[in-house]
């Protein structure tokens, strides 16, 4: 069963580093292909579902230019608190206002994944809750200024020096919030 995972070849529909770093620790013989696509979805979708159908848009946006056999697998994430998006921040402010609505309080990283080979696709999305502790201004000025987090959800890497000295508790996937929820994964191309 491992070989069968092995051995098909995928598309990784994601620019993410992070989510290619992933990829490449699973063993997946992979390229990257996307298009950049509006990340929009209508406005009653659940917030859990909001990452399965942006995850689907990216999938659809590229199979027509993809072999049949070849596997896509495209992925989004995005960071809630208090049912409300916290989106890649605009700026060291936006950053900064981030952070501290995510100190001291528990947050949902949700993040929906397409795996599409022809006409058959699968979708699933991985839900995992952080608990920050309090963050100090310090702390946040130095890892904004640091590491500059403009690229990511919520305005922090759990890998990163922040998700060491401030993430207190991680109820599910580690790998969710770093962006690819790799055992549900793995799971899941089992079935292909």
């Amino acid at each position: 069963m491992i070989n069968n995972v092995l051995k098909n070849k995928y598309i990784l529909a994601s620019q993410s580093p992070r989510r290619q770093e992933l990829l490449r620790m699973l063993g997946l013989d992979f390229e990257v292909r996307s298009k950049n696509i509006e990340e929009t979805y209508p406005n009653n979708l659940p917030l859990t579902e909001i990452p399965i159908y942006l995850s689907q848009k990216k999938a659809k946006s590229i199979s027509s230019d993809v072999a049949e056999k070849a596997i896509i697998i495209a992925a989004d994430t995005i960071v809630t608190i208090d049912e409300k998006i916290l989106e890649k921040p605009i700026d060291r402010s936006d950053a900064q206002k981030m952070l501290e609505m995510l100190s001291e309080k528990q947050h949902k990283v949700v993040s929906g994944v397409t795996i599409m080979q022809g006409d058959n696709m699968k979708s699933f999305n991985e839900i995992t809750k952080v608990t920050f502790k309090s963050l100090s201004s310090e702390e946040i000025y130095y890892y904004i200024d640091k590491y500059k987090p403009y690229d990511k959800a919520g305005s922090y890497a759990i890998q990163e020096w922040i998700g060491m000295i401030g993430v207190k508790r991680l109820e599910g996937c580690y790998y969710n919030v770093v962006g690819l929820p790799i055992h549900k994964l793995y799971k899941t191309l089992l079935t292909i």
